[in-house]
């Protein structure tokens, strides 16, 4: 423990020194990724500064105005009640969600299926992971993507300009189901109940997305485009400098869909008409966003909206991602515009790409603020 000690303090020492004439982001990276501690070791040391690969550029730390309140009442991300949807609400439900779809690219959902205290179990397993000694996380930490469970800090630390405040373990079912000796203990109750409900909400969501799109209820589900699944769990530790850094940039997902669960904490926004709207946090409420896959097949039908979690001095905030992602066995099948949406008058936007090619643009270039669909344009 004492040399642990000794390396931790050697890295805030190192870190604090951030803003000297000399400094090297390349080493303060390196120093820092070799702790395997992440932002959370940084806290469990004491660190009053935000250290300068953290910091953000002023432009990218924009802040809603002491007025924005207003703005928030004006614009609130819509609810959607799925209660009834097998019945009486179906045609109701699916107006809804073509109405979000293609204004706010995101919606909340409540009587969606998923029980409160799966989702409780997520959240509170997932701190326990982030909480446990380092000791016990660091043989899960990796930047190995053909690992399928892995902890890390920041997907793209090693290519992006500036990190952002939070750590994440990831569970990626691309390749098929995974064992449940294959999670960490401290989560591994959390995860397994909660994905058997994620496949269950997947599964109906690819049936309404459809019909809201005007097709079959099976045309999605038959493309195969909603098909694996990748949960990652974020874990935002209380920030000493909340307004010199992000929980998350500014960014779209890489997805077709994504259903997210987030505590209480709050931080989440999504672009709206050029403002930042918040997406708070209600109990027994999961969010769902379309994912930049989704608007390429639907030829911009329904769209992927940027969206960010701002650093907070309170927390730690806690939430998990289910990305929903075109099965494994379909990572290199080339996918375009959706026929149906296309015509002389609507005629294709995008050049035909398959899921493995999208993944490693986007990741090549970082959560740099900026949508990867434009290098699919034709």
């Amino acid at each position: 423990m004492e040399a642990l000690t000794s390396e931790l303090s050697t890295t805030l020492e190192i870190l604090g020194n951030g803003c000297s004439s000399g400094y090297d982001r390349a080493k303060e990276v390196k120093e820092f990724e070799e702790t395997k501690a992440g932002v959370k070791g940084l806290v469990d040391l004491g660190i009053t500064k935000v250290p300068r690969f953290l910091i953000h550029p002023p432009e990218n730390l924009s802040r809603p105005p002491p007025s924005s309140s207003a703005i928030n009442a004006d614009f609130q991300v819509p609810v959607i009640d799925f209660a009834g949807h097998e019945s009486s609400r179906r045609m109701e439900i699916l107006k809804e969600i073509r109405e979000a779809a293609e204004t706010w690219g995101f919606f909340q959902m409540v009587n969606h299926g998923v029980p409160e205290n799966a989702m409780n179990d997520l959240i509170e397993g997932v701190r326990r992971f982030h909480e446990q000694p380092k000791e016990m996380k660091m043989e899960w930490y990796s930047r190995d993507s053909q690992r399928r469970v892995r902890y890390y800090c920041n997907g793209d630390l090693l290519v992006s300009k500036t990190a952002n405040w939070r750590d994440s373990i990831v569970f990626d079912f691309q390749d098929g189901p995974l064992q449940p000796e294959a999670f960490p203990l401290a989560c591994r109750h959390g995860i397994v109940e909660y994905m058997k409900h994620m496949v269950k909400l997947r599964d109906l969501l690819s049936e309404l997305l459809s019909e809201a799109l005007g097709l079959a209820k099976d045309h999605l589900a038959n493309m195969e485009c909603m098909k694996s699944e990748t949960l990652v769990c974020h874990y935002y530790p209380v920030c000493p400098e909340p307004e010199l850094t992000q929980g998350t940039t500014k960014h779209s997902d890489p997805s077709s869909l994504t259903i997210l669960l987030q505590d209480s904490i709050g931080g989440l926004q999504v672009l709206h008409q050029n403002h930042w709207v918040d997406v708070p946090s209600l109990p027994g409420v999961l969010v769902a966003n379309i994912g930049d896959f989704m608007q390429l097949i639907t030829n911009d039908k329904f769209r992927s909206v940027e969206h960010r979690v701002l650093a907070r001095c309170n927390g730690p905030r806690i939430s998990g991602a289910c990305f929903l992602y075109p099965s494994s066995t379909h990572k290199h099948k080339p996918y375009g515009p959706i026929k149906e949406f296309l015509s002389e008058e609507n005629p294709p936007k995008y050049r035909e790409t398959n899921i493995s090619d999208y993944l490693t643009f986007y990741r090549a270039k970082g959560l740099d603020g900026n949508s990867a669909l434009p290098h699919f344009k034709i």
